[in-house]
């Protein structure tokens, strides 16, 4: 994994992931649980290790006594510590709804580490809500936002991607009830989106997953070479010719003389006849169309000897 690191009893790098995230959480200093903690608190050498039913009833117990502590303080971090290395267990249990994803599980946990952060950051006693209640949303949540981050071939905004899921629902809701795929209309009725704001996000979608040109494309039966998709897309813009053309004629331009500059202008710029450049210019439409005839044989020498 590219930007969380991972989060241990003895690493500052969960903190510098975090950081590195938006700095959303704050002061992660998991220094060990070794050393006893304050004296009204019991000490707990291997979170680890604890029951899943002790460790609910220590969890309230540290909570209580972390609402009291200043923050920043040796006890403080002791609690606070323990609180995340007590409820592990909760990242790993919210972890295995993903264990599909092509990413490694010790990964998903790290991600999931810093939602338990930030629940227990966030958590409020008065609320009188279980912590394990409160808790899971913000694990999943923080492994949902990062699949949703990484796993876009293509890079879209964040409203983009959470509209993707959005119509993703609707479309599901709409086609039970409609018997039907629903319109561009009906989905922006449904979302309360202008149609705009529906087809950017069915636009953006599609870079989800996205396929190489070079990948191969169906091949025909009895066909010896295999095609890709870029033999399939696109053609030869004949303009480029004419852009390669005009880069090629701009330095031998510079190279005549300012009066058949100017004949050129007028001729193939402003589209005057050889009888108008001759008004413009006080002389003969046959001497215009001498001038106009050895510049373009310049121009045209110059050309081929290039080539």
């Amino acid at each position: 994994m590219n930007d969380t690191a991972t989060v241990t009893m003895s690493t500052l790098t969960a903190a510098e992931a975090e950081q590195a995230r938006g700095g959303q959480v704050r002061d992660i200093a998991l220094n060990g649980v070794e050393t006893a903690g304050p004296s009204d608190l019991p000490t707990v050498d291997d979170p680890a290790k604890v029951a899943p039913k002790d460790a609910r009833v220590l969890t309230k117990t540290f909570l209580d006594r972390l609402t009291e502590l200043e923050e920043g303080t040796h006890e403080y971090q002791y609690v606070r510590n323990t609180l995340i290395e007590l409820n592990l267990s909760l990242v790993r249990y919210a972890a295995r709804r993903f264990h599909n994803r092509s990413v490694e599980m010790e990964d998903i946990v790290q991600v999931g580490t810093i939602g338990l952060i930030k629940a227990i950051d966030r958590f409020d006693l008065s609320r009188e809500v279980e912590f394990t209640t409160f808790a899971v949303p913000y694990i999943v949540g923080e492994i949902k936002r990062f699949f949703r981050d990484t796993s876009w071939a293509v890079h879209v905004p964040r409203r983009l991607q959470e509209l993707r899921i959005d119509l993703a629902k609707a479309n599901e809701e709409l086609f039970q009830r409609l018997d039907r795929s629903p319109t561009t209309a009906e989905l922006a009725e449904h979302l309360q989106l202008s149609e705009d704001e529906v087809v950017d996000g069915l636009v953006a979608s599609n870079g989800y997953l996205t396929s190489s040109l070079d990948a191969p494309a169906e091949q025909e039966s009895g066909a010896t070479r295999v095609t890709t998709y870029a033999d399939r897309f696109g053609d030869v813009d004949p303009a480029m010719e004419a852009v390669e053309n005009l880069h090629a004629l701009k330095p031998l331009v510079e190279e005549l003389g300012e009066r058949d500059r100017r004949i050129l202008q007028l001729r193939f710029g402003e589209e005057m006849t050889q009888s108008e450049i001759g008004a413009e210019l006080g002389v003969s439409q046959m001497h215009v169309s001498r001038l106009l005839s050895r510049a373009l044989s310049r121009l045209r020498r110059g050309m081929l000897a290039e080539e």
